[in-house]
């Protein structure tokens, strides 16, 4: 999935800080347990006003693992959660990255799929 994000005047950095330890933290732990297999940020500057300035891309091991429920990985992202947090509780941890949103604007999230193109006989 590519999430994609309008970052707020000046904030900039204190946002990819947020990303350095909150985020590497919680997808270094998924990719371990094969929720995952890897993410990267991209930047740009924007070509229009309602473009994107940071898009977080993950690729998961299936179209389906992105795409279907599954009670084991949510578990497992429950768990990887608190650990982050350092507590189980939604709420709290809800609330312990809501400085987050004072420095985005979620734009939405589209998931894709990689083709592998044959070569030509």
């Amino acid at each position: 999935g590519i999430s994609t994000y309008q970052i707020e005047p000046d904030q900039g950095d204190a946002y990819l800080k947020w990303l350095r330890t909150n985020v590497m933290r919680t997808n270094a732990e998924a990719k371990k347990q094969g929720l995952i297999l890897a993410w990267k940020i991209f930047v740009q500057e924007r070509a229009t006003p309602g473009d994107w300035d940071i898009a977080i891309a993950t690729l998961y091991p299936s179209y389906g693992k992105a795409m279907d429920y599954s009670a084991a990985d949510e578990a497992k992202w429950d768990a990887i959660q608190a650990e982050t947090w350092k507590t189980a509780d939604k709420d709290k941890q809800r609330e312990a990255s809501a400085p987050r949103l004072a420095m985005r604007k979620y734009l939405g999230t589209r998931y894709v799929r990689e083709v592998t193109l044959k070569p030509m006989p």
